[in-house]
């Protein structure tokens, strides 16, 4: 397991000094440094970090406030990590998601989020009635009148608040989508993303075809993805299934495959049944192999039941 520290300065302040001597005391030997704004979720070092933290890593920092600036983006950066079997931890705060104690915090401060944002929809509710009793009209006067101008400016507004929103999330689901697609068809990527846990998006097959064309077109996707699919046959499907969760989970026994097609994807067996056995999917793996879709013999997933 490695322990991969992040240090963060704001473009005003000295320099990482300390920062740097508290992360090699906590044991971690790679450390990437920024030197920006706590409010941008876009420093490079930060998505380098996010992307060398692999299955056991910890993300490692002095302070929360070296991360993020808001409890909205930390939960998302705790959310990207336990995605991909990581874990974060904070030197000077209570917070390490690899503890029991450390997670019930991280799970606290999630509830204080969706707290905090109760509250605001309260006031807003309560602002705008007492605005109505006043006599006020609530909303743009230029919108009900229809004004083509505001029309067009609200609707920028909206698309540009969507990219964001969808590059914000992106990590949680856009890995996914650009391993499977275009080899797998749009309907099975959407069962698979479904199948993410904790849950990302509420997308449907054409919001998720959306989404992705979205990003494509800002240039965070690769353009491969909205190609159309080939046709397979229902085998090389599921082998083409099991092979990337092989290689994105080795850990993954048999018996926890088997559950995933079953339960998460609801994937037919070849006998057109809905339950995986171990067998079956030690099966698929051959398949898979035979197909070079896995060049190597996965430890776990070929030889575990449980």
């Amino acid at each position: 397991m490695t322990l991969i520290g992040y240090a963060r300065v704001s473009t005003d302040e000295q320099d990482t000094a300390a920062q740097l001597d508290e992360l090699r005391r906590a044991g971690c030997v790679t450390i990437l440094e920024d030197r920006a704004s706590g409010g941008s979720r876009s420093r490079p070092s930060l998505v380098r970090a996010l992307a060398a933290v692999g299955q056991g890593d910890t993300l490692v920092v002095v302070r929360i406030d070296r991360l993020a600036r808001s409890l909205s983006h930390l939960l998302e950066i705790v959310d990207t990590l336990r995605a991909k079997g990581a874990y974060f931890r904070s030197i000077n705060d209570p917070i390490d998601t690899g503890s029991p104690q450390g997670m019930l915090m991280t799970q606290m401060l999630g509830a204080f989020a969706e707290f905090e944002r109760a509250l605001i929809r309260e006031r807003t509710r309560a602002g705008l009635k007492a605005a109505v009793a006043r006599g006020a009209k609530p909303g743009n006067p230029k919108m009900r009148a229809r004004d083509p101008g505001a029309i067009d400016d609200l609707r920028h507004t909206l698309k540009a608040r969507h990219l964001h929103e969808l590059i914000d999330g992106r990590s949680r689901w856009l890995p996914l989508v650009q391993r499977l697609r275009p080899a797998l068809p749009w309907a099975l990527v959407l069962r698979h993303v479904r199948a993410v846990r904790p849950p990302v998006r509420t997308f449907t097959e054409r919001t998720l075809v959306k989404a992705c064309r979205t990003l494509v077109e800002a240039g965070y996707a690769s353009p491969e993805i909205l190609q159309p699919a080939p046709r397979l046959s229902p085998d090389s499907r599921v082998a083409l299934l099991v092979a990337d969760r092989v290689k994105t989970d080795p850990e993954a026994t048999l018996a926890e495959i088997a559950a995933w097609l079953s339960k998460d994807l609801r994937e037919p067996t070849p006998r057109g049944g809905m339950t995986w056995s171990p067998e079956g999917v030690r099966r698929v793996i051959a398949r898979a192999r035979g197909l070079g879709l896995l060049l190597a013999q996965p430890k776990n997933a070929m030889n575990g039941h449980d």
